[in-house]
């Protein structure tokens, strides 16, 4: 094996284990109150030392901050795999399921989000979150934009809708992680399902009645 190649290998490995530190810290902040889980905790579950940590991130907030953008990634591969001229209802389901298929997930991210808003050192992360945020925005916009343009939509500025999705996700997911409301909703799957397809028909512009129709209904 000459240089290059174990040049090669050497990043392959180092980029496993970055992989698997983020899937291990992910899991353990889903199982527990990520704010008692330390760096130790993370290496030691790896079953690496600590300082192998710091090799691949500078603190526990970047692990926060780099898993938010993986999320965001993975809802933009969703969306880009759709074309908005195609199916004009298909790219909102994917976002809601997206959205609302693991509420913890979800709820996790949001908390972690708030937990690294103010730390300067995060920025350049930050923007590149923002970067995924907008162009997913730009994405569901394009849909919106067709979709209103069809008369199918309520005439609005497209960020009324999204605002509004984004309502309906994050009220969603509150009631699932509500200790009242969690144990009031027998059918978790059925409920979110009607969500969604509350979701998929929210905003949609009332159908004017066919005048002539309605007289010889009369």
């Amino acid at each position: 094996m000459d240089g290059l190649e174990k040049a090669t290998l050497r990043v392959k490995e180092f980029r496993k284990r970055e992989r698997l530190i983020l899937d291990t810290a992910l899991k353990l902040f889903l199982e527990q109150d990520e704010d008692k889980i330390t760096v130790e905790t993370i290496a030691e579950a790896v079953g690496i030392g600590k300082g192998t940590i710091y090799k691949h991130f500078t603190s526990k907030q970047e692990i926060y901050l780099l898993l938010l953008i993986g999320y965001e990634e993975e809802l933009a591969g969703i969306l880009q795999q759709i074309d908005p001229n195609d199916d004009k209802d298909r790219l909102v389901r994917a976002y809601f399921q997206f959205r609302m298929s693991d509420p913890a997930r979800y709820a996790l991210f949001d908390r972690l989000e708030k937990k690294c808003a103010n730390d300067e050192s995060l920025s350049r992360l930050t923007e590149r979150l923002h970067r995924v945020r907008e162009s997913n925005v730009d994405q569901l916009e394009k849909v919106i934009r067709a979709r209103i343009a069809e008369g199918k939509l309520a005439d609005v500025p497209p960020y009324f809708h999204i605002a509004a999705a984004w309502a309906l996700v994050h009220g969603a997911v509150g009631l699932y992680s509500s200790d009242f409301y969690k144990d009031r909703i027998e059918d978790k799957e059925a409920c979110f399902g009607f969500l969604m397809e509350s979701a998929v028909r929210m905003g949609n512009r009332p159908r004017v009645k066919n005048s002539l129709q309605d007289t010889v209904s009369a």
